[in-house]
């Protein structure tokens, strides 16, 4: 039987806000939805920080690279980190035309002898997609013959947009890695963490303080993640969504299937950092281990505010415009207002409607909300005096024609931002891009320019 999912159920999440208010698809597809990142981007992003699976693209050559270590997701894994390999099938001319299945099952059985992963991510991509090559029969056999997991990701980029691509990613664990296996020893505080991808470290900034807690983390999708544990993952005593609202199908089906409650919370900056930890403690229903976190909330926010006095007079009166994507356009505008910046415009092209929302109530009434960011981020940097920009690589132009000091934010940051000590190390870069002279060098007319 088919393991593909069914589309039209993801567009129309029942878990979604906005859903139960109205009968709007969530993310339907659009002409030109895929531009800026496909289905099948979004499916290797969630799943790639796996570093004990091999991750196997069954498609052309030019597919490989569509997310491959875009991402700085760090691993403590001790093997072999196989996110640094490239696996891919290499359809061509002649597999289009009689079937590219027999190279599938060869390329599994390559990867086997040669690396030993715990498992094999099998992605489907367009052309694979529409010559019908069975993904599913190729893996069922494989898993027979090697004795591990296989696990056929059906997200070929024509389906829709990156969002989507990470809920068919989601799908894919959900059916064929989440329940296959039994942790040696379980305990009352354990959690899964589901969205978080340990960009730069994000994961292990908090994790500690779990850990003193005493809350375990049972499994990850897929920071730093090990896919024993996520098989195990139906054992947990809770599923913590770490801002990446594209999984909330997952957790859903996960509550409908195995019992298992859910929050969505963020880890950027203090505020949003404490309540994070208050909310996973008030979820597990324990009072001693509430009273324990709000101790631990006390003695961390005392810590920081003395780390972040020299920092207050820098930044007093400071605007900045903020130009990224997802859960981001709210969770770092939170991180800018505690370190006491205004943040007058975010970019929500590329959120959710429930992203939206965040966004628009961290924001206030005064804050713009950009449909449009490459039109109107250079307009409202003007308009409202903004005195930073922080978005990707890409807008990096705009800061330096309007001579405002800019900050990276994106996937290709060099730093962590999550957590306390992550809103020191965001202080620390903000700081050193208001002082640098270059952004308002660079933004000066040449004497002969009128």
């Amino acid at each position: 039987m088919s393991q593909k999912p069914k589309i039209k159920e993801l567009l129309d999440e029942s878990a979604c806000a906005h859903n139960k208010t109205r009968t709007q698809a969530c993310n339907a597809p659009t002409p030109g939805a895929t531009t800026g990142g496909c289905a099948f981007e979004g499916a290797q992003i969630s799943l790639f920080p796996y570093a004990d699976a091999a991750h196997l693209v069954h498609g052309p050559m030019t597919c490989l690279a569509s997310s491959w270590e875009t991402r700085a997701t760090q691993t403590d894994w001790p093997g072999r980190d196989l996110t640094q390999m490239g696996f891919t099938t290499d359809i061509s001319l002649s597999d289009v035309v009689f079937s590219g299945e027999e190279k599938l099952t060869k390329a599994i059985d390559y990867i086997m002898t040669h690396y030993s992963p715990e498992a094999v991510f099998v992605y489907a991509t367009c052309v694979t997609a529409m010559i019908g090559d069975d993904l599913d029969l190729i893996c069922k056999q494989a898993a027979d013959k090697h004795g591990v997991p296989m696990v056929p990701v059906h997200a070929p980029g024509f389906v829709g947009s990156k969002n989507l691509g990470s809920r068919l990613g989601g799908e894919a664990v959900l059916l064929n890695l989440i329940g296959t296996l039994e942790p040696e020893t379980t305990t009352p505080f354990d959690i899964n963490l589901i969205g978080e991808y340990n960009v730069t470290g994000d994961m292990w900034q908090y994790a500690h303080l779990l850990d003193e807690l005493g809350i375990r983390i049972l499994s990850t999708l897929s920071g730093n993640g090990r896919i024993a544990d996520i098989r195990c993952a139906h054992r947990a005593r809770l599923n913590v969504i770490v801002c990446a609202k594209s999984l909330i199908s997952l957790t859903r089906k996960m509550q409908e299937r195995y019992g298992i409650p859910q929050v969505s919370l963020s880890f950027y900056g203090k505020r949003d950092t404490s309540a994070g930890l208050l909310a996973i403690a008030e979820a597990l229903g324990n009072l001693d281990l509430i009273a324990r976190t709000k101790a631990l909330i006390l003695r961390e926010e005392a810590k920081l505010e003395e780390k972040l006095k020299p920092y207050r007079a820098l930044f007093a009166g400071k605007k900045a415009v903020l130009n990224t994507g997802g859960n981001k356009t709210w969770s770092i505008a939170a991180a800018l207002q505690d370190l006491g910046i205004e943040v007058v415009a975010t970019a929500v092209k590329k959120a959710t409607e429930d992203d939206r929302e965040k966004a628009r109530q961290t924001l206030g009434r005064d804050g713009v909300l950009m449909m449009n960011p490459g039109v109107e981020q250079a307009k409202l940097i003007e308009e409202k005096g903004a005195h930073l920009l922080l978005a990707g690589g890409r807008s990096l132009y705009t800061a330096i024609k309007k001579g405002i000091a800019f900050a990276d934010v994106n996937q290709e940051k060099k730093k962590s931002y999550g957590g306390y000590e992550g809103l020191l190390n965001l202080a620390e870069d903000l700081k050193h891009a208001l002082q640098n002279p270059v952004f308002t060098l660079a933004a000066r007319r040449a004497p002969w320019e009128k």
